[in-house]
């Protein structure tokens, strides 16, 4: 009788013991979940698979989703360079050079005017393919509803219960068969019913059925003065299993079934930025025919592997608590005063997932909106802006080792390379190729938004950055040499435009801006701003490099290098900060969103704790006087500052900030995150969520400085963590694992094999692969070259701060490619 009351005792513990452990088991920590529909776009959810996007609402009674193909745009080809500007151009050198700069702005804006004209435009708008509508027709309870996006698989799905029957609804933007994809399903037989409607906001659009099918098609919008020439087609078929289908007029009724799998098929006839020639009906039809030939099962599998091999190759872990169990919403209402440190793993996830989703190869470049927009005429017309918001899209490409993400914005560098010669040719009279503030789906390269915001003639400087970065991250060669014409044209531009300014005889860019930032009521325009001089000295040093490392055009690479002595050095100004322009116009009390003169700071690597401390102390006096609150993109921004400062607990507020509820206002600066984990401007950016996520990477991995830094920034939140599959320059990539801020494993995977300089906040032991040896001398390791700077001219009132930095241990290991080292 003892025995069995042990036994018995012994049992009930064991079984409370498991109940414990269940209840400890983390819940998938890459889903965004709710336990109620979407109602608005800002929390709907997004899918995308770089052509096609979607937001599901996920309304058990009228489902709503969201549909976008990435050319559907307003307009059709052409440039927007205005000819016999060179003149007024000139004259606007003239006036900066004289210091009449209220003149030179009014000039600015008298030749590129904020209202359109003949054979001018601001560019044109990302429009919409319309909404999908299911309709159940039962108007029972709800119970038991649950939505999710998993952005382990890249799948939407609803459940809900209704007259005592649980239904489940599975959506996916397939990356390999290129449809939409809603599988319907319940756990009783003969009780999926629903109808099928389309609409749209466009002006010029049709619904009919034919065929079995449901089809809308349009035409693109009318824009200043371009005729809209988009025309676009979408089809919905479905397979159903048991049950009855109807065709009406616009709609498609299903009775009765025991599950469905709707297919929505999108397609275009654009061929290419000059080209509409692509028959749009037999695209559609084609997508639609391939995906229907196969089993839902098959299509399922086939998208997750395609989607998987990206995204799995990283994994972030920074903890884990019963927040994290709440619904998404909740856990960011709570966050800031909470302790939730897998939701900013989740978030930095989440842009890798959004990128993968709106950056696939072969496709369109990620707009402002990313590929998902719901309105005729979006925020900014949801265009390219690359003043820094495409540029900030791609910031996690290489670090999230998305390298692959990378290659649309590369092909519309080479269309841009073919249409910036226009603008060069035309306002300029200079050679090589050059573009603006903005561009679209057609390749302009002239001003957009007049005079005061558009005539920043340095877009392609920022943007081939971009090439030069993806070469140090793989070491590509033939990338390299392909791209090179590129990087070289668009040096000969600023050899043919740089003018000497009068006092100290540097070589500056003159008319140009600080992006959208004045230094006098009304006054933007200007000569010799320091962003300006920054990128001149990149675009120079990297063509310089690329001669060298292809072993050609040597004595045009010792033409830049004379050019590259004349451009102005970087100036600490009367309170000790950075200079914006190349007088000393800063005031103490700017808090523009934008802090374009950081720069060289990120996501450059001019300015440097280690390499020139004064201009790091003045970099962090700028922040310090902009201060952190800002628009969403703007706070990403700074993420990254303040991470390649080295302060990991400014660098984490800031991600506090951005991940705090979204103003319910839909225009404004004040930042935040809407329920769906979108970035608010408001309203939606995607530039802030691309900019949140490079940050998280810059707080623990750095190579920027000539070695690789592990865990710079590390906050005191995240004082356990781990992180496997960053990437750094010269092809090394990290898993990282840390307790009490201390590295206690580290692998290094070597791509490319040289020399691996490590700087490690503790010292580690040799494990397996090769003995390190602390490190002397200059990294020999060419894709970790540091360009000198010139030292910095410095007010006489400037006080500057010495530069505390924290211990550390800095190794050289010798790898040799496809080899893994073990240290720990």
């Amino acid at each position: 009788m003892l025995l069995t009351k042990i036994s018995l005792l012994s049992t009930t513990l064991l079984f409370c013991s498991l109940i414990g452990n269940a209840q400890k088991v983390k819940p998938n920590t890459m889903k965004l979940w709710y336990d109620k529909p979407a109602s608005n776009w800002n929390e709907a959810l997004p899918l995308g698979n770089g052509r096609l996007a979607a937001m599901v609402y996920g309304n058990p009674d009228k489902e709503e989703i969201q549909l976008n193909e990435e050319t559907i745009w307003s307009g059709g080809p052409g440039n927007n360079v205005l000819p016999d500007v060179y003149d007024n151009i000139s004259d606007m050198r003239k006036l900066l050079a004289d210091q009449k700069y209220n003149d030179a702005q009014q000039l600015a804006n008298n030749t590129f005017k904020r209202a359109s004209g003949e054979g001018y435009n601001h560019g044109m708008q990302y429009q919409l393919a319309g909404s999908l509508f299911i309709h159940s027709g039962n108007t029972a309870p709800v119970s038991q509803y649950y939505r999710d996006l998993d952005i382990s698989n890249a799948i939407a799905t609803v459940t809900y219960t209704k007259d005592g029957v649980s239904y489940k609804r599975e959506t996916f933007t397939s990356l390999k068969d290129q449809v939409l994809i809603i599988r319907i399903t319940a756990n009783k037989p003969k009780s999926i019913s629903f109808s099928l409607g389309m609409n749209s906001p466009m002006p010029n659009y049709k619904v009919i059925t034919e065929n079995n099918t449901l089809k809308l098609s349009g035409i693109t919008g009318d824009l200043e003065g371009k005729k809209g020439s988009v025309k676009y087609t979408t089809l919905v078929k479905t397979k159903t299993e048991g049950g009855t289908l109807k065709t009406e007029k616009d709609s498609l009724t299903i009775k009765n079934a025991d599950a469905a799998t709707i297919f929505v098929s999108i397609a275009t006839n654009f061929k290419n930025y000059k080209t509409l020639d692509v028959n749009e009906n037999e695209k559609a039809l084609n997508f639609l025919s391939l995906a229907m030939g196969k089993s839902y099962q098959a299509l399922k599998a086939d998208h997750i592997q395609a989607y998987k091999k990206y995204f799995d190759r990283v994994k972030l872990d920074l903890g884990f608590t019963d927040e994290a169990k709440l619904p998404t919403d909740e856990r960011i209402k709570k966050f800031k005063s909470g302790d939730d440190p897998a939701l900013v793993s989740l978030y930095f996830q989440f842009g890798r997932y959004l990128l993968i989703c709106s950056s696939q190869p072969g496709n369109q470049p990620a707009t402002l909106q990313g590929k998902w927009n719901s309105k005729i005429a979006p925020p900014w017309d949801s265009k390219y802006t690359v003043n820094i918001n495409t540029e900030m899209n791609y910031w996690p490409a290489e670090v999230t080792n998305l390298s692959e993400m990378h290659q649309p914005l590369f092909s519309m560098l080479k269309d841009l390379f073919i249409t910036g010669k226009e603008s060069a040719s035309k306002m300029y009279h200079a050679r090589g190729w050059n573009m603006h503030h903005n561009t679209d789906l057609w390749r302009i390269t002239g001003p957009t938004d007049g005079g005061y915001y558009g005539m920043w003639p340095m877009g392609g400087a920022w943007l081939t950055q971009h090439i030069w970065q993806h070469y140090l991250y793989t070491g590509d060669k033939k990338f390299l040499k392909e791209m090179y014409p590129v990087l070289k044209e668009l040096t000969m531009f600023y050899k043919d435009v740089l003018q000497e300014e009068p006092v100290h005889k540097w070589l500056i860019v003159s008319p140009s801006m600080s992006p959208e930032n004045e230094y006098q009521k009304g006054v933007a325009l200007a000569a010799g701003t320091t962003m300006d001089n920054q990128l001149v000295f990149d675009v120079f040093s990297n063509v310089i490099k690329a001669s060298s490392a292809l072993k050609q055009d040597v004595s045009f690479a010792d033409s830049l290098k004379t050019l590259r002595a004349k451009l102005p050095p970087m100036q600490i100004g009367r309170f000790g900060q950075l200079q914006e322009w190349l007088q000393d116009f800063d005031r103490p009390g700017d808090k523009h969103r934008h802090a374009s003169h950081l720069y060289g700071l990120y996501p450059s690597n001019q300015v440097s704790a280690y390499h020139n401390p004064e201009l790091f102390d003045a970099a962090k006096t700028v922040l310090l006087n902009r201060g952190d609150k800002s628009t969403g993109w703007s706070m990403g921004w700074k993420v990254n500052f303040w991470a390649r400062l080295l302060d990991g607990n400014h660098a984490y507020k800031l991600i506090t900030d951005q991940l705090s509820p979204a103003p319910v206002a839909e225009s404004g600066q004040d930042g935040g995150t809407y329920p769906n984990l979108f970035d608010a401007h408001p309203p939606f950016q995607i530039d802030g969520n691309f900019g949140c996520t490079s940050g998280v990477a810059e707080m623990l991995l750095q190579s920027q400085d000539g070695f690789i830094y592990v865990l710079p920034a590390l906050p005191d939140a995240w004082k356990n963590g781990s992180v496997s599959g960053l990437v750094s320059r010269g092809g090394f990539s990290f898993d990282i694992t840390w307790k009490e801020g201390k590295i206690t494993k580290l692998t290094v995977h070597s791509a490319l094999g040289g020399n691996c300089r490590l700087r490690l906040p503790n010292t580690l032991r040799y494990v397996k692969g090769a003995t390190p040896a602390l490190a002397k001398g200059k990294n020999p390791n060419p894709l970790f070259e540091v360009e000198e700077q010139q030292k910095p001219i410095i007010a006489a009132s400037a006080k500057l701060n010495p530069v505390a930095l924290k211990a550390t241990v800095l190794y050289d290991v010798k790898t040799e490619a496809g080899k893994t080292y073990y240290f720990e």
